[in-house]
């Protein structure tokens, strides 16, 4: 399996895709977006108070000509406008013209609105705003695709040629049987978006009846639920399965023998965004793994939440990511 990221580069260049930074003002953003112009990969616009963009440029010695840079505050007034009148119509009332129009003075948001108008494909964001900050604009303004309720985190886990993908490991607290069988979908799809051919199990503590409990339940419904409303992977998505039936094939053929899923998973959900959590930084410390993410999957539009730890090199892989999801093939 080639890297990851080689392949994405491979997917992008050339469609001219434009993401979108509301952090214009941080070294780790410019550095990347230079990076990424100058590679030809996609057309970054970064956001920001045009006289801090320019210094914080001259600290650290970057060029950032032919570098789309967009103030907020500074745009012109017609547009502007154009901007509110649209946020208030997709607010369908809940949001006044007043409002809008402050919202609009915050980055995340005005973001957010290039591109639901069109004006970006993507918009990466979270190096220096808290988690909470990037998403709920999305949620208000880009909101769910279609047949999704809420949105998930997951992470891509790659070592050499093996690559997973972790879910939800990011955004939601509490999982209910319906959330996981949403996810369980949501992560099969991206999946495929990078190259995994989706074997999706359902962790629990149990395998297969092995124990019961309300918990395991829930992971058992989640499952039915999942191949229910998505027939095409049924086959695909199994559970519920303890991690060494889902990932060990002599295992598997002890614990789970009937299923297709158990021994060959690749794309693992986690009953809980504690267990989630938890799993993929053991992955990344204990076993080596890079942890590609979090990937916002369930949006209408492509829209990434870095790390406030981010480095440039992250920001860089992030984007590339995001801008990988904005293809509509």
């Amino acid at each position: 399996m080639t890297d990851l990221f080689v392949e994405l580069a491979d997917k992008i260049k050339g469609k001219d895709l434009r993401v979108v930074f509301p952090e214009g003002e941080d070294a780790r953003i410019q550095g990347a977006a230079i990076r990424l112009k100058n590679s030809g990969l996609l057309q970054p616009i970064l956001l920001g108070h045009d006289q801090d963009i320019q210094a914080a440029a001259k600290q650290h010695q970057f060029d950032l000509t032919g570098i789309q840079m967009i103030d907020p505050n500074q745009v012109d007034q017609k547009q502007f406008d154009q901007l509110v009148d649209k946020l208030v119509e997709r607010r369908k009332g809940r949001t006044d013209a007043q409002t809008a129009a402050d919202w609009l003075k915050n980055v995340n948001y005005f973001a957010t609105m290039l591109v639901y108008t069109g004006q970006a494909d993507a918009m990466v964001s979270g190096a220096v705003h808290p988690t909470g900050d990037t998403v709920r604009p999305a949620l208000q303004i880009i909101k769910t695709s279609a047949g999704n309720s809420r949105i998930s985190g997951a992470f891509i886990m790659q070592k050499g040629d093996q690559r997973y993908l972790f879910a939800d490991s990011a955004i939601n607290i509490e999982l209910d049987a319906p959330t996981l069988a949403e996810v369980a979908i949501q992560s099969a799809k991206t999946a495929q978006l990078f190259g995994i051919d989706p074997k999706v199990a359902m962790l629990s503590f149990s395998t297969k009846g092995s124990a019961k409990h309300e918990l395991v339940d829930k992971v058992v419904q989640a499952t039915k639920l999942a191949q229910e409303k998505a027939p095409e992977l049924a086959d695909s998505i199994d559970g519920e399965l303890q991690f060494d039936a889902a990932f060990v094939e002599s295992v598997a053929a002890a614990k789970a023998p009937k299923s297709k899923v158990a021994g060959h998973a690749n794309v693992f959900i986690f009953p809980s965004l504690e267990a989630g959590n938890i799993g993929y930084k053991i992955a990344q410390r204990l076993g080596g793994f890079e942890a590609i993410g979090p990937i916002l999957q369930g949006l209408a539009a492509p829209v990434s939440d870095l790390s406030r730890g981010a480095d440039e090199e992250d920001v860089y892989k992030v984007a590339i990511i995001t801008a990988a999801q904005a293809i509509k093939n």
